[in-house]
């Protein structure tokens, strides 16, 4: 029996487990390790989940104690299950593990892709902040004109309990969850879409087919998908050429795809939009390319000459190294910018200091109660007279910033009509 560590973020790291380890008696899991997102670790992935062969369920251990969990346990295998990481930063972690003793393992799909009985549409990206969102959103709203039933199926995001199946289908049924979570779900269920998440995607993945013509997988960060699709589209950023062949897992997004959309094209210099293409086209010669662009839609009026603070994506700015996103673009266009870094408090202005690329933008950080507290206490500490909510979950409904709030969003529009020609193609095979 060899010892496994697997090392995440709460989310790729529990659907390895599931699928691959739960019930594999030549493999014992003696602890995941958490990074990325904030008070994850220290906790215990439940018996209940972790299966007859972990009765008293698995540690979730801080990464920068895996050395000593390698040599206390004397690990032999180490597994990376979690995303969005630069070449530079998986093969430096691969390096540590072999000089610690154990081996180092990338699961791939043939281990980790759940077959379903419904037609599966991946929409995945070569990063996270890339348009993924938006084009889901389109991709869903084409098939529902079409008169099918979709259902969304989105990545994990459990930093709250543990629970195996979680299906959204009012906003009532957001209650109690993350700002991150809501960002995700909020703007689907919002135009009548049913949500699915959790944590154990088997029963996930049979209670959508349940009610699903179509289920669209909804990637986060630039995970591959859990469901094994029979349409694979994938988002890259010209904002960000070259990311889309120099990070993990999202070129073997990019490797995989059968459709590959370059979005941003509207706001994106046209070389880096050419760049873009020609990686695809290097790497995966068979895809379809599409252009599209991200619209950016708000209160022009409320913003006009204002001094504005703006509250961006959390993810998108923070481990996606985008110094800013789309609220920033539309607010430098009508208004005058603040820069919130001095002002900021707790958690806020951590975030500042770990991620040192952030342009003069607010991560919307809300994972738990004390991040929010420390986002409305920035936020009323800096001196604008508007601020610009670029976050995809309306913020005015967890926190009272003290100042007008004009949201804005972004939707997708395709250049052309390629990807429509693809949809239609797809939908005629079913």
């Amino acid at each position: 029996m060899r010892k496994v560590v697997i090392m995440g973020a709460a989310g790729r790291d529990f659907h390895n487990f599931n699928v691959f380890f739960r019930n594999n008696k030549n493999y014992r899991v003696v602890a995941f390790t958490a990074a990325q997102i904030p008070h994850i670790e220290n906790r215990v992935y439940p018996p209940g989940l972790a299966g007859p062969l972990y009765p008293e369920g698995i540690p979730i251990r801080p990464e920068e104690e895996l050395r000593e969990i390698i040599e206390k346990e004397g690990v032999d295998l180490v597994v990376l299950s979690y995303s969005d990481l630069s070449f530079d930063y998986v093969m430096k972690k691969a390096s540590q593990v072999l000089a610690w003793g154990a081996s180092f393992m990338l699961l791939g799909p043939k281990d980790t892709m759940l077959p379903s009985k419904k037609p599966v549409i991946a929409v995945t990206a070569v990063r996270t902040g890339c348009g993924k969102s938006p084009l889901t959103r389109y991709v869903a709203r084409f098939l529902r004109d079409r008169g099918y039933k979709v259902v969304v199926v989105r990545h994990p995001m459990p930093y709250g309990e543990f629970i195996p199946v979680q299906r959204f289908e009012k906003k009532e049924d957001l209650k109690g969850i993350t700002v991150e979570e809501r960002e995700e779900y909020e703007p689907l269920v919002s135009e009548g879409f049913v949500v699915y998440a959790g944590v154990d995607y088997g029963k996930v993945l049979e209670e959508a087919e349940k009610e699903a013509d179509v289920i669209i997988w909804d990637g986060g960060n630039n995970d591959l998908p859990f469901f094994k699709p029979d349409l694979h589209i994938v988002v890259a950023d010209p904002h960000r050429a070259g990311h889309e062949v120099s990070y993990y897992p999202g070129m073997s997004n990019l490797i995989m795809a059968d459709v590959v959309v370059i979005s941003k094209v509207n706001t994106a210099d046209q070389r880096d939009v050419i760049k873009v293409e020609e990686n695809a086209e290097m790497w995966n010669p068979g895809a379809e390319i599409v252009y599209g662009a991200l619209e950016i839609e708000g209160d022009v009026e409320a913003v006009m000459g204002k001094r504005v603070c703006v509250v961006e994506d959390g993810p998108t700015v923070t481990h996606g190294e985008m110094p800013y996103g789309a609220g920033y673009l539309f607010a430098k266009r009508y208004g005058e910018v603040v820069d919130p870094k001095g002002y900021a408090v707790g958690s806020i202005r951590e975030a500042y200091e770990k991620y040192r690329h952030l342009g003069p933008v607010v991560p919307a950080l809300g994972y738990y109660p004390d991040q929010l507290r420390d986002l409305e206490a920035t936020l009323r500490n800096v001196p604008c007279d508007v601020i610009v909510d670029a976050s995809p979950v309306d913020l005015t409904a967890l926190i009272d910033p003290g100042k007008p709030v004009v949201r804005i969003r972004y939707e997708f529009r395709p250049l052309g009509d390629k990807l429509d020609r693809v949809l239609l193609d797809f939908l005629q095979k079913l």
